[in-house]
């Protein structure tokens, strides 16, 4: 079916537009009429305002929870020298000066940050930019300020490289670990704003066994009272994710605190993010399943480094598989990649292992919610095309990125990463009560989160067992989704004999963006002859378009993008989708995952922008147009 689609006038999607911040989208139809429930009804018995006793999740917020300032050492030893105040002030809206030189301002603040420095000799760059006498303790530290000094900063990055590749600590300070925690906390308790702006204590834990990225950012539900009790676990004490999540249990039953950590970028981790053994090479048993699935509740599936949700290799039939993808190899470019690690490195793959493993063990170790962030290295969280300022400082706006290399690869050629292959990605989207610390981490351990490749649309949907197509107009749909049903995020239980799980679906442009192509829905599931399956489904599309029977619409939404002049139009697409589904193939007694993906039109990307802007030529072959999109984390059913 199609809905709320190429029908609606630019009038009524500007009046949409207005009530943006509605959490239910509502949006009335004047040829259906709506009762209440006889639950609506009893609700109201003591209140005659049906808002009062209303506790779901009323708004979307944006944020970043992977943004790096010149303290991470990778950073800072390569040059950057924007600490975390800068990345807190241009986080929550203000004007800035770039390292290049460059003027800088979000498009609209961000709601809520992490500012999450790599834990490995955190906040190096710092101590040795002001000389401070502590490093002189060690014999690293006084070589590496003698070349600070000299100007010759750039010896001292690829000494800490060498080490941190074998895992050592060249610094091993105690004093200097524990000064830098401390200054984490205040950083964070300073510009922590309740309701207005959220940042969070959290940093990244950086395994890289062989160069295949295993990193993790580790998000505090608390405040410094809590977090001063313990200080960061670095992947010089291991690179073990066990032996982190050892660290995130002590944290919590000694402080009585709460605290979960995100993987990133499977993609570079060469087949180990999602592989089905230990880190000790043993198969999964119920106790490891249980404590991964307790920390691990969401993953970053999209950012600069890559988007992690599929890969048309495994899935062949997925036509929008194939987006911002870095596939080559490790996360140096030391070591190719072959095709049977890909499937233990994308999520929808991985979702689909969880279900086997599952019904193996009695737990799913791969029960994550999705979301994106920025992995910005230069304390800038920018995300939208015409607005990137890259990954690190020197992929900054500037005629040079269209030749440079972000990681080149010692090795062959074709395992590096150039500037042009970075994606201007992601956001993570939460629908949380409040703009606060404990609403927000509620949000991620509940999955009730979403990512974005970058722009801000607002994505919601409810899986039941008696909606009906009608419902998706209702200006309750919120409210019944709730009641009658389960969030993403969610689980579906199992409903009545002979039933079978129905969705209901919204989805709103970026206000400042572009229009929706359609709303997806991926479904994946263990069928009874133990293999993981899955099928992608339109469920709405835009324009006069259709679905077909077989569930997809194969016609395109068009395109408006004129390359050379960097712009496209609205004309195509629609600002307001919605959709109902009910799957076709269901069967009770199979194990499934559901979740949706909305597509925007076509718009020019960054490296559009830049050819515009420099008047330069971009490399051939280098691409010029992007879908940005969004994901949805999964809703589960369980026999």
């Amino acid at each position: 079916m199609k809905a709320l689609n190429g029908a609606i006038s630019l009038p009524t999607a500007t009046r949409l537009f207005l009530s943006v911040c509605t959490a239910s989208f509502a949006v009335a139809s004047s040829a259906q009429e709506f009762t209440l429930h006889e639950s609506d009804y009893a609700k109201r018995e003591n209140n005659y305002s049906p808002y009062v006793d209303q506790h779901f999740p009323q708004n979307v917020y944006f944020g970043d929870t992977h943004l790096h300032t010149s303290w991470s050492a990778d950073a800072g030893l390569a040059g950057a020298t924007l600490g975390p105040e800068l990345a807190y002030r241009v986080s929550r809206g203000e004007a800035v000066t770039s390292q290049t030189g460059l003027p800088f301002k979000l498009v609209r603040p961000l709601d809520f940050v992490v500012v999450a420095d790599h834990a490995e000799n955190m906040g190096i760059y710092d101590y040795l930019d002001r000389g401070d006498p502590i490093l002189k303790a060690s014999e690293n530290g006084r070589k590496w300020l003698e070349y600070f000094q000299a100007g010759e900063g750039i010896k001292a990055a690829y000494e800490w490289s060498a080490f941190n590749a074998k895992g050592e600590d060249p610094i091993d300070s105690a004093e200097m670990r524990s000064r830098v925690w401390e200054r984490v906390i205040e950083n964070a308790e300073k510009f922590n704003d309740p309701g207005v702006f959220t940042t969070f204590i959290g940093y990244e834990w950086t395994s890289g066994p062989g160069s295949n990225n295993l990193h993790r950012n580790v998000i505090f539900r608390d405040g410094g009272e809590r977090a001063r009790q313990v200080e960061p676990f670095s992947a010089f004490d291991s690179d073990d994710p066990e032996d982190l999540w050892e660290y995130l249990t002590a944290y919590e039953e000694e402080t009585g605190g709460r605290v979960f950590a995100i993987p990133h970028n499977g993609n570079l981790s060469n087949g180990m993010m999602f592989m089905l053994r230990t880190f000790d090479k043993k198969r999964f048993d119920r106790k490891y399943a249980e404590r991964r699935q307790h920390f691990e509740r969401v993953v970053e599936v999209t950012q600069p480094k890559g988007t992690g949700e599929a890969h048309p290799v495994l899935s062949p039939d997925d036509e929008f598989a194939d987006f911002e993808l870095i596939d080559a190899g490790n996360l140096t470019g030391t070591v190719a990649k072959t095709p049977e690690m890909l499937k233990t490195e994308y999520a929808r793959e991985a979702l689909k292992l969880g279900l086997a493993e599952n019904a193996r063990i009695g737990v799913n170790p791969f029960k994550f919610g999705m979301i994106g962030s920025t992995d910005s290295h230069n304390a800038i969280p920018s995300t939208r095309e015409e607005n990137w300022f890259g990954k690190i400082h020197f992929v900054e706006p500037s005629p040079h990125r269209r030749d440079g290399y972000f990681i080149e690869s010692s090795v062959d050629s074709s395992l590096s990463i150039r500037d042009v292959d970075l994606g201007a990605s992601g956001l993570a989207a939460v629908w949380a009560t409040e703009n606060t610390r404990e609403a927000i981490w509620d949000a991620f351990a509940r999955r009730e989160v979403f990512a974005t490749s970058g722009s801000r649309m607002r994505v919601r949907v409810f899986a039941g067992w008696d909606f009906e197509e009608q419902e998706v107009n209702r200006p309750d749909f919120a409210s019944q989704g709730y009641s009658r049903g389960v969030p993403m995020g969610g689980d579906l239980l199992p409903g009545p004999d002979g039933s079978s799980p129905t969705f209901m679906v919204r989805a709103l442009r970026d206000p400042d963006g572009a229009n929706l192509d359609r709303i997806q829905i991926i479904k994946g599931w263990l069928d009874s002859n133990g293999r993981t399956r899955e099928q992608v489904y339109d469920v709405a599309v835009s324009g006069d378009r259709t679905i077909g029977d077989d569930g997809r619409c194969r016609e395109p939404v068009g395109n408006t993008v004129d390359v050379p002049n960097a712009t496209y139009t609205n004309d195509i697409g629609s600002a307001v989708l919605a959709g109902y589904w009910k799957d076709p193939d269901f069967d009770p007694n199979l194990r499934a995952f559901y979740y949706v993906r909305v597509i925007e039109i076509p718009t020019p990307r960054w490296t559009a922008y830049d050819a515009k802007y420099f008047d330069i030529a971009m490399p051939e072959g280098t691409a010029m147009e992007v879908t940005d999109r969004a994901y949805s984390s999964p809703i589960w059913y369980t026999p």
